[in-house]
């Protein structure tokens, strides 16, 4: 393989990585926000900090479910169907594997598999159906970005929304 070439998509996978993560602090970050003004939590720093660390984890469960293909089955017949049904299973794996990683970190720190699910089972399922909703909702615009992109061709999505118009009216 061609030595640019192999620079240039690790360059191309390193700022989607960061566009991924970068969003999804964004919105973690103003969740956090708004959940602190209710509850007077000072830990700020600390916080921010699990947040940004969150936020790197679920962009790579994001990047990882790009390289194996999550989404690419569904034959939806217009755009709108292909971003709700990748969404969809975006969300599907992110709750995989966002309990496989509670459970080997669990593991890792020395709590058994059995504690593990009984912080899970501190939840009711309205609280979890909640965040599911809450995951979805900061999915969609995400995988519905790259659909558009996808959709318009490399760099026409970027050029429409930071670029200069040709028409101006």
């Amino acid at each position: 393989m061609d030595k640019a070439t192999v620079k240039e998509k690790a360059r191309h996978e390193l700022r989607n990585y960061a566009f991924v993560s970068g969003y999804l602090f964004v919105c973690f970050a103003v969740l956090w926000f708004y959940e602190t003004t209710w509850s007077g939590d000072t830990e700020v720093m600390a916080n921010l900090a699990a947040v940004a660390v969150k936020a790197l984890v679920l962009g790579k469960f994001i990047l990882l479910g790009e390289a194996v293909g999550v989404g690419n089955r569904s034959q939806a017949p217009h755009l709108l169907g292909s971003i709700v049904g990748k969404s969809l299973q975006f969300l599907v794996l992110l709750i995989l594997l966002t309990v496989a990683e509670e459970v080997l970190v669990g593991w890792y720190h020395g709590v058994s598999f059995s504690q593990t699910l009984a912080e899970f089972e501190q939840h009711t399922v309205v609280q979890m159906l909640a965040k599911c909703l809450l995951a979805l909702l900061i999915l969609l615009p995400l995988i519905a970005t790259k659909e558009f992109s996808r959709t318009l061709g490399p760099g026409k999505l970027r050029g429409l929304l930071l670029g200069s118009r040709a028409d101006p009216g």
